[in-house]
C-alpha cells in the first residue's frame, strides 16, 4: 500500500503563486508515475500535471505554461508549482501514484491522496 498526503494549498488572489506538495510513504518501490488531479464542484477530475520516474511530465492543457510540476525520488515527494493562478483553477487538487511507469487517466491510477483545496479569488 502507499499512502499520499498533500499540502500546501489555500486561498490565493489571481495571479498569485501557490505551491501544492505529496509526500508519499509506504510501498513506494511500487510507485512510478505520479500526479495532480484537480476536481471543480460538478465537474469530472481532470489531469493537472504527471511526472514518472524518468521526468517525464505531461500537463493539462488549461495549465501548460503556468503550472510544474516535479519530483524527489530521495525523499518520495512530488511538488506542483502553481503561478499565475486563475478563478477558474479553483478546485480541490488530488495527488495520485500508480506502480505504471506512465498513466495519464485518473482511472489508471490506484492510490490517492484526500486532498487539498485551492481557491482563487478574482
Amino acid at each position: 500500500q502507499v499512502q499520499l498526503v498533500e499540502s500546501g494549498g489555500g486561498l490565493v488572489q489571481a495571479g498569485g503563486s501557490l505551491r501544492l506538495s505529496c509526500a508519499a510513504s509506504g510501498s513506494i518501490s511500487m510507485v512510478n508515475a505520479m500526479g495532480w488531479f484537480r476536481q471543480a464542484p460538478g465537474e469530472q477530475r481532470e489531469l493537472v500535471a504527471t511526472i514518472n520516474r524518468g521526468a517525464t511530465t505531461k500537463y493539462g492543457d488549461s495549465v501548460k505554461g503556468r503550472f510544474t510540476i516535479s519530483r524527489d525520488n530521495a525523499k518520495n515527494t512530488v511538488h506542483l508549482d502553481m503561478n499565475s493562478l486563475k478563478p477558474e483553477d479553483t478546485a480541490v487538487y488530488y495527488c495520485a501514484a500508480d506502480r505504471r511507469w506512465w498513466a495519464v487517466e485518473a482511472a489508471l491510477y490506484t492510490y490517492w491522496g484526500q486532498g487539498t483545496q485551492v481557491t482563487v479569488s478574482s
